[in-house]
Parts: structure tokens; sequence; C-alpha cells
């Protein structure tokens, strides 16, 4: 597989995740209860701590699939063409 097609692969999936923490309704928040009593409080008095509480934690969160959805699409690239057919 060309190490073009990875790069790519991983920008794109990288520009959706942060395209999607701006285009989700603000009714998913990816908090605990305590965190976001903190932020919520933090926010009704005029910070911006709420919001980047809750892309830092999506951010974070994008990390493990990422990883995960790279390794899945280089293994299925090398096992694409050495299929068997034992019938």
């Amino acid at each position: 597989m060309k190490m073009k097609t990875v790069i790519r692969l991983m920008t794109i999936t990288l520009l959706t995740f942060f395209l999607m923490a701006y285009i989700l309704p603000s009714d998913i928040l990816a908090q605990c209860p305590m965190c976001r009593m903190t932020a919520e409080g933090n926010l009704r008095e005029g910070g911006m701590a709420g919001r980047g509480l809750n892309i830092g934690i999506l951010y974070m969160l994008s990390g493990p699939y990422i990883l995960f959805g790279t390794i899945a699409y280089i293994w299925w690239r090398k096992n694409k063409g050495s299929r068997h057919t034992d019938v």
C-alpha cells in the first residue's frame, strides 16, 4: 500500500472529526457530570472553558478510533489480494 493513501485517509478522518466537533448539536457533550457542572458554571460567568473542554475531550477520543481505523485499513488492503477460494 502506498504511503500517500494512508496519509490521505488519516487526513480525511482527522478533518471529519474536527468538523463534527463544530457541526454536532450542543446537546451532545462528552463530559462526566462533575466536569459538566464546572464547565456550565464557567460559561454562566462568561468564560469559554466549557467549549474548550468539550472539544478537547472529543479530540482525545478521536485518537484511538483513528489508530484502529488505520490499522484495520492497512490489514484489509494487505489481505485483499491474498484471498483463496477453497470450495
